[in-house]
């Protein structure tokens, strides 16, 4: 067996084994270095670290390598926002487990099922619970999850679950939990809304940040693209045709607008699948298989995409919009493309009302390319800062010119075209002096 950087957690032989044979890691992400030891002493803490970090390995490691294969009873819940990262994380479950020869038992439980079924399979309780924290708490009330001596909650992609209305769900979960309970919370941001929830259950927490070494991944080419009071669905609809992309994805604000800017590209021709909070969970499911089987070639979808679903093989990231409640968003769409190394291509289209985003954007170390598509083809533009620094030059020489040139106390006919005259001479000194420092 190769060796691996993850023995000197001093972990279980099947965990060390699940990470060389199954998951083929070698070296600890610095979330799974920072977390691990003190996930293993039982401690609670808080991980605030973006998606691609490896956080979910720095829970799921030290906490599977604590079950106690002689309790058949619930010893870990992990609770995640969207049926579709709770099965992500349940199908890492499920990898390391297999390794394990004491059967380890593992349960997922989201909407979308049968719960009559799910209570009647429950007569033998899993040692590991992965669900969305509706369904989990839908469990516990009917009494058919039984969690009065859980050891480790796990509350996953936490502001997200905040945004989506569940944290109350995940408030009665915690609440029927034993009072000496190890609790870890991830999250991408920490807002204010969040912290009374922290406040209530965490009394010391470790408290670890993982700051990305850029925003974005080297790879992706950030291309913005002014709209100009064109018909944006139309712009839309020629960018991706001129693309032709392997997949691309096109990120809306609203779910209002998801389905209008979906309905107009398909009018056009295009066969456009559809990801947003008010598809039902059989729909949904159904969406994901066919996007999965490269049904559709171009998605249009909200920003429960970007967080909460893991689609692959994406090339191209549209923003029809830029993101105007959290500008964190924009990092978690267009880490959509270049995963593992690949690269991509994110398009934003903006008004001059996102000038201010797009600065704050920009201090994040964002690079932009400015484009515009014009009758099927790419033209470079200028920066979009150079007409507003061309404009601010001209306002601070009117301005000088105006302080130097004063009107008479006595007028006589004709002061207005003297004063205009001596005034230009000014802006044209001023002009030539500004380009010889330059």
């Amino acid at each position: 067996m190769e060796q691996t950087k993850f023995e000197r957690f001093s972990l279980k032989p099947f965990i060390i084994e699940a990470i060389t044979k199954e998951l083929k890691f070698f070296e600890p992400t610095e979330i799974q270095e920072r977390l691990i030891p003190s996930i293993l002493r039982g401690e609670s803490a808080i991980g605030q670290s973006q998606t691609g970090t490896g956080k979910t390995h720095a829970y799921l490691l030290p906490l599977i390598n604590q079950v106690d294969t002689d309790r058949q009873e619930v010893q870990v819940v992990i609770t995640a926002p969207t049926r579709e990262l709770a099965s992500q994380i349940y199908n890492e479950v499920g990898k390391l487990i297999a390794f394990s020869s004491d059967n380890i038992s593992a349960k997922l439980f989201i909407g979308g099922t049968d719960k009559q079924r799910t209570i009647e399979k429950l007569k033998t309780q899993p040692q590991i619970v992965v669900g969305t924290p509706g369904r989990i708490n839908d469990l516990v009330k009917e009494n058919a999850l039984v969690i009065n001596r859980v050891r480790s909650f796990v509350v996953d992609e936490a502001d997200m679950i905040l945004d989506m209305g569940f944290i109350k769900d995940v408030d009665m979960v915690a609440g029927q939990m034993p009072d000496q309970l190890q609790i870890l919370v991830f999250s991408a941001t920490i807002p204010e809304k969040l912290k009374p929830f922290l406040k209530k259950y965490l009394a010391n927490p470790k408290f670890t940040h993982v700051a990305p070494k850029q925003a974005t991944a080297a790879k992706i080419e950030h291309i913005l693209v002014p709209v100009r009071h064109r018909d944006k669905k139309q712009l839309v609809h020629d960018m991706l045709k001129n693309f032709n992309p392997f997949l691309a994805i096109v990120f809306t604000n609203t779910k209002k607008n998801a389905d209008e800017l979906a309905d107009a590209l398909i009018e056009k021709g295009l066969k456009v699948g559809r990801i947003h909070g008010d598809l039902s969970p059989r729909d949904r499911k159904k969406m994901m298989k066919q996007i999965n089987d490269l049904e559709f070639q171009y998605v249009v979808a909200t920003d429960l995409a970007a967080r909460g679903i893991d689609i692959k093989g994406i090339s191209h990231v549209l923003n029809y919009e830029i993101p105007t409640n959290d500008l964190e968003f924009y990092i978690h769409r267009v880490g959509r493309t270049a995963r593992a190394g690949s690269s991509g291509i994110a398009v934003t289209l903006y008004e001059t009302s996102d000038e201010d985003a797009l600065n704050k954007l920009e201090k994040q170390g964002i690079e932009f390319i400015n484009k515009d598509f014009v009758g099927e083809e790419w033209r470079d533009i200028d920066d979009r800062k150079r007409r507003q620094n061309r404009k601010r030059v001209t306002d601070e020489v009117d301005a000088l010119a105006k302080s130097i040139v004063q009107k008479p106390k006595k007028v006589k006919p004709g002061y207005k075209k003297k004063m205009g005259r001596e005034m230009e001479q000014i802006k044209k000194r001023k002009r030539r002096l500004n380009k010889k420092q330059k």
